[in-house]
């Protein structure tokens, strides 16, 4: 095998790191989950559970991929040879594959808004409109969008070449190129737009909303809603911090990196609610339930169209969005990239051809099944919600739960106090309480998140 690739700097490595966390289900999900379990509360609950497991789960990963040196399937093999753990790794690529396939679906989406932004388009007929004949202009608009058969293929297709020509630059070149790029531009629209947001009339409503908790909304489904969040923004499960970690160079701090990267994933959360809840308050939508697609492509819209200059604050908000669909969909292809890579030995080039060519298909079955065949059902759920349920609501609680499990209780003697300490270089006083969160609390919580699904 080749000398394996390393990141070139520690910024464009936590960069990456970063940019792979946070994705769509920062800028969408968790406003969305926010708003459905009662403001501040949740916001604390998933604050709590981002320090207290989502980090000790992170390091387990890094500790595996940095040990390794190898992909999601091939640490297993390497640190357990003869035993059946690599299958661990095979479910983590399995459900980032899965996701893949849908995830640029969404991508594809978010670009064709961005387009839609910058011509005016989609404003088109909403200045003779409001109250809820604005909402029914936007909501005919997405459903117009995303049910068409060609126009959402057209921009998923033309995501999925913008990955491959990222992936063909390697992991400098490529991944951390781009992600040196865009992170520093995610914050700077992320401020523009709160600056923004915060000057609106009644905004400290809904900061009041989104700061101050009511603790009397902690129940146990916020709890659990609180860790899944948690474990979706920072990409546990799916094989993505293990391929990344196995980039890093053996200096790297892996404490220091996974406090980095979870401080700044809930600092996007944090800024992302500082836009929406601001916004939906002082136009009085917040009388609808803000669900992912609804609230992306439709209520903001309807923000938009009350400020001056409409189509530049969703043109920017579209940006964000496609700079976060983008590191998103980039981080997730390279699990099943470095796989091949790895596995079967073949080039980059044709590595990720290979992982990236089947979704021409995959993701236009998921595009579609909004379209043409939404009549088609497995399980009575469309192809989309078909990859979409199983991945987040089995797959990726499994993976992580196995990956606690064997950093637990069976990887090599003394592996996470190796990792943690950089072979000894390094004072860890983490390593026990980490060990301990690993062994005994996440698994048991992570098997709450299962069991809730379906209740």
């Amino acid at each position: 095998m080749s000398t394996k690739s390393q990141f070139a700097t520690k910024i464009g490595l936590v960069a990456a790191t970063v940019g792979s966390a946070i994705g769509l289900g920062n800028v969408w999900r968790f406003p969305a989950e926010t708003q459905a379990n009662g403001g501040a509360a949740f916001l604390l609950v998933y604050i709590l559970c981002v320090l207290c497991l989502g980090i000790p789960v992170m390091l387990a990963e890094f500790s595996l991929g940095r040990g390794g040196r190898s992909d999601a399937v091939g640490v297993f093999k390497s640190l357990s040879p003869g035993k059946g753990w690599w299958l661990v790794g095979a479910v983590a690529v399995l459900a980032s594959y899965l996701i893949l396939c849908y995830y640029m679906v969404v991508a594809g989406w978010t670009l064709e808004y961005l387009f839609e932004s910058v011509t005016g388009s989609l404003y088109e007929g909403a200045s003779t409109s409001s109250g809820d004949g604005l909402r029914n202009v936007f909501a005919a608009k997405m459903d117009e969008y995303v049910g068409n058969d060609i126009r959402p293929l057209v921009f998923t297709f033309i995501m999925v070449g913008i990955n491959i020509a990222v992936l063909l630059g390697g992991v400098q070149k490529g991944i951390e190129k781009l992600s040196n790029v865009l992170m520093p531009l995610l914050f700077i629209i992320l401020v523009g737009l709160c600056c923004v947001t915060l000057s609106l009339p009644d905004a400290g409503s809904g900061v009041r909303f989104f700061l101050e908790p009511d603790f009397s909304k902690i129940t146990p489904r916020v709890l659990v809603d609180g860790l899944g969040q948690a474990f979706f923004s920072l990409s546990l499960g799916m094989g993505i911090l293990i391929t990344y970690a196995s980039y890093y160079p053996s200096s790297t701090r892996l404490g220091r990196t996974s406090v980095i990267v979870a401080l700044l994933s809930l600092l996007v959360a944090v800024l992302m609610g500082l836009i929406i809840f601001p916004a939906v308050k002082s136009f009085g939508l917040d009388r609808e339930s803000l669900e992912g697609a609804t609230l992306v492509f439709v209520t903001l819209p309807e923000v938009f169209v009350n400020l001056p200059w409409p189509s530049l604050w969703s043109s920017l908000f579209f940006v964000l969005l496609l700079v976060a669909a983008l590191t998103s969909t980039v981080s997730i292809a390279e699990v099943s990239v470095a796989m091949l890579q790895d596995r079967l030995g073949l080039s980059r080039r044709r590595a990720t051809l290979t992982v990236m060519l089947p979704l021409l298909l995959f993701s236009a079955a998921c595009s579609l099944s909004f379209g043409s065949l939404s009549g088609f059902r497995i399980f009575g759920l469309t192809v989309f919600g078909l990859f979409d349920t199983f991945t987040t609501d089995i797959l990726l609680p499994l993976g992580s739960i196995a990956v606690c499990i064997y950093m637990g209780w069976f990887a090599p003697r003394g592996l996470l106090v190796d990792e943690l300490s950089n072979k000894g270089s390094l004072r860890s006083r983490w390593t026990a309480p980490v060990l301990f969160v690993i062994r005994y609390i996440a698994p048991l919580l992570i098997a709450m998140i299962l069991v809730f699904n379906y209740i």
